[in-house]
């Protein structure tokens, strides 16, 4: 073996290698296949070895995907956005942006895309190469089968305040031409408008159709206890009161956070601020009882129902 410069970049890379590194560094398939004898390396797939033996790390995994797929190849889509701090939208699979899918073999537990644009414009800082989060996820929402899932994921990086949709808007037009760019443009400006998930965009929508007026939304709050907290819908009512809607989601279905949220409504309420809940399931499925239970707590009308 000549000098260090495998150790170097093996240690830079999680320990995993490609053949087209190894011929770079003049290492040569003897003294690749003499290591695998000797059970200090291992085969990961037929374009990548690591010197390490065992199970994957996480993070092995995700150099073994961008290795594999060549030399301009990043971690793209949810993967991407999970590595820049998304939360709760975590895929087994991993996406990886290649220029061809063609060129290698496919890899079980990845997910290979091709994109035409280049490298040096979605290719974010650090050793992994990992695409940027607004490209990511838009790409992602162009590809995503289920419209409501792909406006969820844009819904989520802003509600967790990892970007914007001024950026994200901004992304489409560098993007272009990207596939459903008008809807994704629309919800971005309702996310902009102030409407922090995609449930509240379905409020939006429902306040129009009945003619009630419209909530404002990710309302800043201290409760009783001091703690500061976000509402997702609020009305005032003509009373001086404030009606406050909190929707949860499906990872409600835990029980402790169901208690958990119980205990913070009652926290939030007070005699001037009365706080209801209901189910993005309702919003979705049953609107029509989620609407005339608002009216009936006294949400100003604006307009006859359309």
């Amino acid at each position: 073996m000549r000098g260090g410069g495998w150790r170097d970049l093996a240690e830079a890379q999680e320990g995993l290698l490609s053949w087209r590194q190894l011929r770079a560094l003049a290492v040569s398939h003897a003294e690749v296949r003499h290591h695998v004898a000797m059970e200090r390396w291992a085969h990961r797939s037929s374009q990548v070895v690591s010197t390490t033996t065992g199970p994957l790390s996480a993070q092995q995994r995700l150099w073994l995907g961008v290795l594999h797929g060549g030399p301009t190849a990043m971690i793209a889509g949810l993967s991407a956005a999970e590595r820049h701090g998304l939360r709760g939208w975590a895929r087994e699979t991993i996406t990886v942006l290649v220029d061809n899918p063609m060129s290698f073999e496919p890899l079980e537990g990845f997910t290979f895309l091709r994109s035409r644009r280049k490298h040096r414009l979605l290719i974010g800082r650090g050793e992994l190469p990992v695409c940027k989060l607004e490209p990511a996820v838009l790409m992602f929402a162009s590809r995503e089968p289920h419209l409501r899932t792909a406006l969820g994921s844009l819904a989520a990086v802003t509600q967790q305040r990892l970007t914007t949709p001024g950026r994200l808007r901004d992304w489409v037009r560098v993007l272009a031409p990207l596939r459903r760019a008008a809807p994704i443009r629309r919800f971005l400006d309702d996310l902009a408008g102030g409407a922090q998930s995609l449930t509240e965009v379905d409020v939006h929508r429902l306040c129009a159709q009945w003619g009630i007026a419209r909530p404002n939304t990710q309302r800043r709050r201290a409760d009783r206890a001091g703690r500061r907290r976000y509402t997702d819908c609020e009305w005032k009512l003509p009373d001086g009161r404030t009606l406050v809607l909190e929707i949860d989601g499906s990872f409600h279905d835990d029980v402790m956070q169901a208690m958990d949220d119980r205990a913070r409504n009652r926290k939030l309420t007070t005699p001037n601020r009365v706080v209801v809940s209901c189910s993005a399931y309702e919003i979705r499925h049953e609107p029509h009882s989620v609407m005339e239970d608002l009216i009936a707590l006294g949400v100003p009308r604006t307009s006859r129902r359309s």
